[in-house]
């Protein structure tokens, strides 16, 4: 889809969970849920340890599956994520008009940027009532096409550690909030950061975002951070936060009014 606007921004770049649907759905809690059963019950991890383990590596990796690949544990991504979010109660979202209007009223381009799986992307999408307010998607298959990605040789621990150097072991997996992973979507989806904006709930996604030249929108927390250019508690209050975007929409209305007045008044003799 092409668009013609007159805004210093060409795209609006935007996460998904936690992002265009608040915290207080509940279904992260289900999600998190989800992926210590899955360390538990597939994984065989001491169930004492999990909860610790699992909130680090989410820390340390961006996502829980970065990090137990880090560590070793092999596993097939298609299988951890129709467990992980496979399971979630979609029911909890609901369609969003509000949203839905906002997005449409911006002829600009918008796009997905998620770490989660496509099927997963699609039906919170589908749930919310926004299939159509999007132009591409960048999800965790765009960022891994393969299945698996071999790192058998680097030893599997049942809590999070360091290797002997000191240093956490590299996950194959990309995913925010590393910057290969901004990288390797802007190349994908075409986007120059330096006239898109980013609007994401992670503070650490945010702050590797800014050093790529995007222009941050922290949803989730109205308190400004560093690396946070705009925050939002909600992302229904991007048309207060963010005028000027709908501002540019208008000039374009009035010069477009302005010109068919010029056309259609008749000359006087």
């Amino acid at each position: 889809m092409e668009y013609q606007n007159q805004s210093k921004y060409e795209c609006l770049l935007f996460d998904v969970d936690d992002t265009i649907y608040p915290l207080s759905s509940g279904l992260s809690a289900q999600c998190t849920k989800n992926i210590i059963e899955y360390m538990v019950n597939k994984l065989d991890i001491d169930e004492s340890k999990v909860l610790e383990m699992n909130t680090k590596l989410y820390r340390e990796y961006g996502t829980s599956m970065a990090g137990l690949r880090a560590l070793g544990y092999d596993f097939d991504h298609d299988d951890y994520h129709s467990f992980v979010h496979g399971r979630l109660p979609y029911e909890y979202l609901k369609p969003d008009p509000v949203l839905r209007s906002l997005l449409h009223s911006l002829p600009i381009r918008k796009v997905i940027f998620s770490n989660a799986n496509e099927a997963h992307v699609a039906e919170v999408l589908h749930r919310l009532g926004l299939e159509d307010c999007f132009d591409d998607v960048i999800c965790f298959e765009s960022l891994n096409p393969t299945n698996q990605t071999d790192n058998t040789n680097v030893p599997k621990g049942s809590v999070i550690g360091y290797d002997n150097n000191g240093e956490l072991p590299e996950s194959p997996i990309v995913c925010k909030p590393f910057e290969n992973a901004f990288q390797q979507a802007f190349k994908m989806a075409k986007i120059n950061p330096h006239k898109t904006l980013f609007f994401d709930d992670s503070i650490r996604n945010i702050q590797t975002s800014k050093l790529t030249g995007l222009t941050t929108v922290l949803v989730g927390s109205s308190q400004r951070k560093a690396g946070v250019d705009y925050a939002l508690e909600s992302i229904h209050n991007i048309r207060e936060a963010l005028p000027e975007l709908w501002e540019s929409v208008s000039k374009k209305l009035d010069v477009g009014f302005s010109q068919k007045i010029a056309i259609e008044t008749p000359a006087e003799a």
